[in-house]
């Protein structure tokens, strides 16, 4: 009888596994960097001048050694693209997080405003009585 209980606590961490790999194809993906911003950049740049080389990992170390070799104000476009990204994704997330949830944006913030009313006035006319 203890071999059934081991193979059941066994089947039960394997189902755990299966329904933890899962992901939700609508939440948004996560900006990319400053320096992924650069390589997209960058990567069409080598390609126009180097239209033979193929390898990723030639083009990539290209980039790395190039983005480590410029001053802060030449990365700045960059960054501030990131930035602005990383604002946009903020709002996508925040909205997404907010349907999750299950209530909607606005009016969910309005709706917790108005129970929060009705509370104070169900305690207020209790004490006049």
């Amino acid at each position: 009888m203890k071999a059934r209980s081991r193979s059941s606590n066994a089947d039960a961490r394997l189902s755990v596994r299966k329904t933890k790999a899962e992901k939700d194809p609508n939440k948004p993906k996560r900006p990319p960097s400053a320096f992924f911003v650069f390589m997209e950049q960058f990567r069409k740049d080598y390609k126009e001048k180097h239209p033979t080389v193929k390898q990723v990992s030639v083009i990539g170390k290209a980039g790395g050694d190039k983005w480590k070799s410029m001053s802060e104000a030449e990365k700045a476009p960059f960054v501030t693209k990131a930035e602005k990204l990383k604002a946009e994704y903020t709002k996508k997330i925040d909205a997404y997080n907010n349907k999750q949830a299950g209530g909607p944006t606005t009016s969910g913030d309005s709706d917790k405003s108005k129970s929060e009313v009705n509370d104070e006035d169900e305690e207020g006319s209790g004490g006049d009585e």
